[in-house]
């Protein structure tokens, strides 16, 4: 781990170092800087004296150091360019000096138009068919060529990396670490036995587009995805104004993985209701784009792979103070139990038939 005594790089990032990057790139703010709740990254929305592309206010975000290499970055700018050009309402990094990705003080930054919404309604049928109708049309575009970067979601990146890291970091306190190491052991074959998909599914490389030649016979398809579409990531606007409808925010996830990545969590509630939410959306999606049934099997594992990862996300930016302040449960003895409690839940629920639509 990093030095616990050094002081974390987003430290140096001050309201004037922010006012600067906003300089930087030919906008200039009329003094309102306000931040804006993010994690991963620090983000801040800036209102601009004059607008810029129609905008009178935007959003910069810097990205955290050393998570993602300039090519990454840049690959998720290229596929929300794809996004845009074929009218899917995603929020876009600009394009100010003739690049969306900018530098000042050791940090990447972007430039965002400021986007108003709430959160979507998911317990509203035709909402989440609208959602799916706009997912396709993501998946569409996700699917016309592969990441060359950014890497795919599979045991190996979300389990079995943030397994080994937890462990060589002494994270999991000894007096859960065993009945840690077991639950997840237990949990991770059968993971394996129900969906080797998540490890083995063919994922192409070639970089002028995608046909369906590129697949290993049968295989389950990995595209480019959104990657972290959680309702907080869509913004609803009312319907009744131009352009109204659901945005999709923050591609910063952006990954190669299956389809059904991108709706499983926005299911909520019970069996009965997931089932009902996920016919709202796939009804919707498959106006735009077939959805491969066999990927329903995958939705327990992959819940399965982000409870894991996300412990180890935690530990991996315990040196960020951010994370100490809002997340101050993490790491006892009663934390690692829930997880413990929590992995022989879904242990379960992957044995349990997949949701039939």
């Amino acid at each position: 781990m990093s030095n616990p005594d050094a002081p974390h790089p987003f430290e140096s990032l001050t309201p004037d170092l922010v006012q600067d990057a906003l300089s930087s790139v030919g906008l200039w703010g009329d003094g309102r800087l306000m931040a804006l709740s993010s994690y991963e990254n620090r983000v801040y929305q800036a209102h601009l004296d004059e607008p810029v592309q129609g905008h009178s206010a935007v959003v910069l975000k810097f990205y955290r150091p050393e998570r993602w290499s300039l090519a990454q970055i840049e690959e998720e700018h290229a596929f929300s360019a794809e996004l845009v050009l074929a009218e899917v309402p995603v929020v876009a990094p600009l394009t100010l000096n003739g690049s969306t990705l900018h530098h000042i003080g050791g940090f990447a930054f972007s430039v965002c138009p400021r986007k108003g919404g709430r959160r979507p309604e998911l317990d509203d049928f035709d909402v989440l068919e609208w959602v799916g109708r706009f997912l396709a049309r993501i998946h569409t575009v996700g699917a016309a060529r592969p990441f060359a970067h950014r890497p795919a979601l599979t045991t190996q990146t979300f389990a079995l990396d943030s397994r080994d890291w937890l462990l060589a970091h002494h994270m999991v306190p000894l007096d859960m670490q065993s009945r840690w190491e077991a639950a997840l052991g237990k949990a991770l074959d059968v993971l394996q036995q129900v969906a080797p998909e998540i490890a083995n599914y063919s994922i192409p490389t070639t970089a002028g587009g995608i046909n369906d030649d590129e697949f290993q016979p049968g295989a389950l398809k990995a595209i480019r995805l959104h990657g972290d579409c959680h309702p907080g990531n869509i913004l609803w606007t009312p319907t009744d104004l131009p352009g109204g409808g659901p945005h999709f925010v923050d591609l910063d996830d952006a990954r190669t993985g299956p389809a059904v990545q991108d709706l499983w969590m926005l299911l909520e509630g019970d069996r009965r209701q997931q089932t009902m939410a996920l016919s709202a959306l796939l009804e919707g999606y498959e106006q735009f784009r077939p959805f491969d049934r066999r990927e329903l099997t995958l939705i327990e594992p992959l819940r399965t792979l982000r409870q894991i990862h996300y412990s180890a996300w935690l530990a991996r930016r315990w040196a960020d103070p951010t994370f100490p302040i809002n997340f101050p449960w993490f790491g006892s003895s009663d934390y690692w139990a829930g997880q413990i409690h929590q992995l022989e839940e879904q242990t379960e629920a992957m044995q349990e038939p997949p949701l039939v639509v």
